[in-house]
């Protein structure tokens, strides 16, 4: 018997829209905190000799007039990352020798970053435009690639709705690691969103093409027992390719540690988000569209309002 994952498509949307709801409200709610990159100010990365507690920090940073700073701990290295407005060197200077003053001198080397507001707008536009240019190229591709294909265009629609989605699950978890553990959006969010824009796509297209090929091949008159047909073909290679991956990202996670913190997170949700959206939504969404279903996604109150 074969395995019927296109006839659990509308739980398989249920669960996407509470995540991304979930999602949406912790965003309205906390909101998302940018990194210096994105919204201009001064980074400082300390490490103490002595163990020292991060309520201690931003207790102490409070007492020197910081009440703005946020303080991130970084794992394994114990390093403490604090965000602060725009610094110049003499508010650095003193900033560090307060610290060390209320609680023990720095093991090694401090870094400090300074990013100017004209610096931070300029890199947030080009992230946005960089973002777009790649959702174009993505639409433009799949629908010549399936061109040959009764509307192609549906393909590469599905494709881009996927990616929005596993954006908006990335987006929303990070909101709630922001409230939680004051985690940031910064380039390395955003670089690990398009490596997971890549990654996506490339689950997606295998599937759109085992479909095409089914197609072709006409191994059924119903659309929808065709695009089952190649899901149930291709998922053992889906989720192998995922699970081998996550367990190279998850070696990064433990290796390399914080510097690459929030790219390898990105990447970890993003693989899982986008492994359920290539399998799930996007054929899901295929079929929908073929078989004109969409009023299926008003509530039926709304129905039986309208007849009475």
């Amino acid at each position: 018997m074969t395995l019927n994952i296109i006839g659990k498509r509308y739980w398989f949307f249920l669960i996407s829209g509470v995540v991304i709801v979930i999602g949406l409200l912790s965003w309205a709610i906390f909101g998302l905190k940018t990194g210096v990159e994105l919204s201009s100010g001064s980074l400082l990365t300390v490490r103490f000799e002595q163990e020292v507690q991060q309520e201690q920090l931003e207790e102490e940073l409070v007492n020197l007039g910081y009440t703005d700073a946020i303080v991130q701990q970084t794992q394994p290295t114990g390093n403490y990352l604090i965000r602060t407005h725009l610094l110049n060197m003499e508010e650095k200077t003193a900033l560090e020798a307060g610290l060390q003053a209320a609680l023990g001198t720095f093991s090694g080397e401090t870094s400090f970053i300074n990013v100017a507001p004209l610096i931070a707008g300029e890199t947030r536009q080009t992230a946005v435009i960089a973002v777009v240019i790649a959702a174009i190229g993505i639409l433009a591709y799949v629908t010549w690639a399936f061109r040959r294909m009764p509307k192609p265009l549906h393909y590469g629609t599905c494709a881009i709705i996927a990616l929005v989605h596993d954006a908006l699950i990335a987006l929303g978890v990070f909101s709630i690691l922001g409230a939680i553990m004051g985690w940031q959006i910064n380039l390395m969010f955003i670089t690990g969103v398009l490596a997971v824009i890549g990654y996506s796509v490339n689950n997606t297209v295998v599937i759109f093409d085992r479909i095409r090929e089914n197609l072709t091949r006409g191994i059924s008159g119903n659309f929808e027992t065709v695009v089952n047909n190649s899901l149930v073909e291709t998922l053992g290679r889906s989720l192998n390719t995922s699970l081998t991956t996550l367990i190279v990202i998850l070696a990064l996670l433990f290796f390399v540690g914080a510097t690459i913190q929030n790219f390898v997170v990105v990447l970890i949700i993003g693989v899982i988000a986008g492994t359920f959206s290539s399998i799930c939504i996007a054929p899901s969404l295929l079929v929908v569209w073929d078989n004109n279903e969409w009023g299926r996604f008003i509530p039926r109150f709304f129905s039986s309002k309208s007849k009475a």
